[in-house]
């Protein structure tokens, strides 16, 4: 029974030490803002309690707007027409297709 219990106490400390391993990698992957104007900013900021969709610039928020529209899942053409892109212009299309990327990926 001792064995075991030795043999427990080695697993917490090693998952302890993981686990700060962990957070560290989380909080140095966390993204860094880019400069506009000479300013650190982040357009569209990450999802946290308490982080609401008025904090996104005017035209995230007509994306988001557009895609609960929809009553399922959209593709960026679509996302395109209900604002009024010209979507048959793939340059005009891009921009809207990264935006859609970032907001999914944020959250």
């Amino acid at each position: 029974m001792r064995a075991e219990r030795d043999e427990l106490a080695v697993a917490e400390r090693v998952f302890e030490r993981l686990s700060e391993q962990l957070a560290d990698e989380r909080a140095s992957a966390a993204p860094v803002p880019g400069q506009v104007g000479g300013r650190a900013v982040m357009l569209v900021p990450h999802r946290e309690p308490g982080v609401e969709e008025t904090m996104l610039p005017p035209d995230y928020r007509r994306i988001l707007a557009a895609v609960r529209q929809a009553a399922g899942p959209v593709m960026a053409r679509e996302v395109g027409e209900m604002l009024g892109v010209d979507i048959s212009v793939r340059s005009k299309l891009e921009p809207l297709r990264g935006r859609l990327v970032r907001l999914t990926a944020r959250g």
